[in-house]
């Protein structure tokens, strides 16, 4: 490895050792760089890469509620303004108990090198609380939304900082804290937030846009192996509005999700999720009880194995997963490996360990698709939302779906000559750091250095 990349990461693990995640995909994304990083002596000279995993500007805040008994609760809140080289930072919002710092600078990191490779004017951001809307009622939720966004909204708007939503933080969410921004700033800067319903200035299918782009990807990816989607069988996890595009699209084009998994464990279903009355049962699922999917087995007569994972079942083509960080490590990797499947996409931010994702690219036959270019589909959608705002039209659906599949195919197009340009053959991984990075690099350098 380079000596200056070397010391980098070295120097990233003794000053925030603590954050193993943010440690997690430093190490993921510059591991790739050591080619580029040859090839580019300059980089080193104005240092470059320590400038790019400090984020421009960080904030903590404390955000005060009171719940429906009248009792005033205290939540951390973040927002991780990680780098605007190539435009106003973009990300998303998450409310989960167990947000932290490092969470949120991984998330911040990796949003920057995603929306680079979207091809889009939009910078890295991602931000949240460690409040769970799981169990609070809709006017708790609401005054925690506007308390949140009161603390928040002196350091956003369309041409500084755009957030949108991520887990935890739906269309319910978003409306709250849009109308709080309105309430506070007494403008129509609609452009502020992306994920907004579509009466104040949504774009069509953003809820599944990660979903549709993730196969859109793969789809990309089988034409390169001379392989098409149609009768192709999927695991993917989770049953959220990902795992639901991946589900709806992938019936579209003649695949179909056989297997699913929640809290409770994984659906195994081989007729697959592919018809109306299926798909609108994981909406109403999620809706009413999202820490299940054992419900989905009762109803259309499938098996379910509780406190499991699908990761390593013999009867699928495709691994998608799309749930959470860190949900396949080793142990997964080798079963998966073992029962023969040939591609494996990252749907998730970071959804695999990277001992397992180093693990499944050194396999012969094995395909590997990262999260950063693999999901970049609910951002890039998020951005078109952001041009309709601004220019105030409402494109179709038709419009919006043609546009992320080409957005995703120029993704993997680039993710695949980056690699090839400096001699790492057809490597998904690698090609979308590579890809991702020298835009932002460009950028940087072009402005100084900022």
């Amino acid at each position: 490895m380079n000596e200056y990349l070397k010391r980098v990461i070295d120097d990233v693990k003794a000053k925030h050792g603590h954050e193993a995640e943010f440690i997690q995909t430093v190490e993921e994304v510059f591991t790739s760089l050591d080619p580029v990083i040859e090839k580019h002596p300059e980089y080193e000279k104005v240092d470059l890469l320590n400038r790019m995993v400090e984020p421009e500007r960080m904030f903590t805040f404390r955000v005060t509620w009171m719940d429906d008994n009248g009792y005033w609760h205290t939540n951390r809140g973040w927002r991780c303004q990680f780098n605007g080289a190539i435009g106003p930072y973009k990300g998303g919002l998450r409310f989960q108990s167990n947000v932290r710092t490092s969470i949120i600078k991984f998330l911040g990191f990796e949003q920057t090198f995603k929306n680079s490779l979207t091809g889009l004017p939009i910078g890295g951001a991602k931000g949240g609380s460690d409040f769970d809307p799981a169990g609070k009622s809709d006017a708790e939720i609401m005054r925690f939304c506007q308390a949140f966004m009161t603390a928040l909204y002196r350091y956003i708007g369309p041409d500084i900082d755009v957030p949108a939503g991520d887990m935890g933080v739906g269309g319910r969410e978003i409306g709250y804290l849009y109308g709080q921004y309105r309430r506070l700033k007494g403008k129509w800067e609609n452009g502020v937030l992306t994920g907004k319903g579509l009466s104040y200035g949504g774009s069509l299918i953003r809820p599944e846009a990660t979903g549709y782009g993730a196969i859109y990807y793969l789809c990309e990816v089988l034409k390169h192996e001379n392989d098409t989607i149609e009768g192709k069988t999927i695991a993917t996890s989770g049953y959220g509005n990902v795992a639901w595009g991946i589900m709806k699209k992938a019936a579209q084009l003649g695949a179909k999700v056989t297997y699913f998994s929640g809290p409770d464990g994984y659906v195994h279903d081989p007729d697959g999720v592919v018809t109306e009355e299926k798909l609108n049962y994981i909406l109403e699922m999620r809706a009413t009880d999202p820490m299940h999917c054992k419900p989905y087995a009762d109803k259309f007569g499938c098996e379910f194995v509780p406190n499991a994972k699908p990761w390593g079942v013999k009867d699928v083509d495709i691994c998608m997963p799309a749930a959470m960080q860190n949900d396949v490590n080793m142990d997964s990797a080798k079963k998966i490996v073992d029962a023969g499947v040939k591609y494996y996409l990252e749907v998730a931010n970071m959804p695999t360990t990277n001992e397992a994702l180093n693990f499944l690219r050194e396999q012969e036959g094995v395909i590997v698709g990262p999260s950063k270019a693999v999901n970049a589909g609910g951002v890039g959608v998020s951005a078109l939302e952001m041009s309709q705002n601004s220019e105030r039209l409402v494109w179709t659906e038709e419009e919006v779906d043609n546009y992320l599949g080409k957005m995703m195919k120029n993704i993997h197009d680039s993710s695949a000559k980056a690699a090839e340009e400096y001699g790492l053959g057809y490597d998904l991984v690698a090609g979308a750091n590579i890809a991702g990075f020298l835009k932002v690099a460009e950028a940087m350098l072009e402005q100084g250095c900022f």
